[in-house]
């Protein structure tokens, strides 16, 4: 049960090893790994948010909290300012699930923490505050992908819905983008322990989710994502009722502006043949018909 794992996420940042950068500073004594960010929470920003996927949105809105930095740091990233730039409020962990309660307060679904990665530790320390006072919505675990085994197995009980990126398929791309070669491994094993931990994506009878794993796959310029080995895993190794966003909103950013292969938006055969992709691996869940 989490609860009982609070402690040890805690400890692991002694000497950090929250995601696969396994950085080993000592967070807790105001050292920085690779996201940048101290052991405190830090965000940019809270509310409502219609923008999500229809399952979290439903007709109040995702609660979104924006974490601060990023464990994953693409050079193309739509939200550089809060990833790259951190730009965010240093906050205590006790003021944190006081912002949960708000967001449940206001109507919201459910409350959905953006690039929670490099905070787990206290987000579920917030979680355990809130679940005293009442906190009843379901938790979002919004991430990259790019996850430590570990640290997915001490969440177990304490996230009712994940929703991870399945980036890069290519060893060579995810370090080109990324800096991270190793992420096409961590994605996989992280989706496999994801799922097992919640299932497919299920819903209550409004259409609003309540529990299970909700994947997204951004489209890349050049077919850079590896969209069919990325469809046919999921459809092979989770389930073929997996619900997966096939997104087509990639347009250059950052420093994916000046990139030979990327400096361009997505064409709109490149999302089609994606979509095509998906549904010859046998997903059907998340995309147009």
């Amino acid at each position: 049960m989490y609860l009982d794992n609070i402690d040890t996420l805690y400890r692991i940042m002694e000497s950090c090893t929250l995601c696969p950068r396994n950085c080993r500073v000592n967070r807790l004594k105001g050292e920085e790994g690779f996201c940048g960010v101290p052991v405190d929470p830090v965000i940019s920003s809270y509310g409502p948010h219609f923008g999500e996927e229809p399952p979290l949105v439903g007709s109040r809105g995702s609660g979104t909290i924006f974490m601060a930095g990023c464990n994953l740091g693409c050079i193309f990233c739509q939200n550089y300012d809060i990833s790259h730039l951190r730009r965010g409020n240093r906050i205590s962990v006790a003021k944190l699930a006081e912002i949960m309660l708000t967001i449940q307060d206001g109507g919201c679904h459910n409350i959905n923490f953006v690039t929670p990665t490099h905070f787990t530790a206290p987000i579920m320390d917030a979680a355990r505050i809130a679940r005293e006072r009442g906190l009843e919505v379901p938790l979002v675990y919004n991430c990259g992908g790019y996850e430590s085994l570990e640290i997915l197995r001490l969440l177990e009980g304490g996230i009712e819905i994940y929703m991870p990126d399945a980036k890069y398929w290519d060893e060579a791309v995810a370090k080109e983008l990324s800096s991270a070669p190793d992420y096409p491994l961590a994605m996989r094993n992280a989706l496999r322990e994801m799922h097992r931990q919640v299932g497919i994506l299920t819903m209550d009878r409004r259409g609003v989710a309540v529990r299970g794993l909700l994947i997204r796959h951004l489209v890349m310029p050049e077919g850079l994502a590896g969209t069919c080995n990325i469809m046919e895993f999921i459809a092979r190794e989770l389930s073929p009722d997996s619900y997966v966003n096939v997104m087509a909103q990639y347009r250059p950013m950052f420093k994916g502006v000046e990139h030979p292969k990327i400096g361009r938006a997505l064409n709109s055969l490149e999302y089609r043949e994606a979509v095509q992709l998906a549904r010859e691996a046998g997903l059907y869940r998340g995309f147009p018909e």
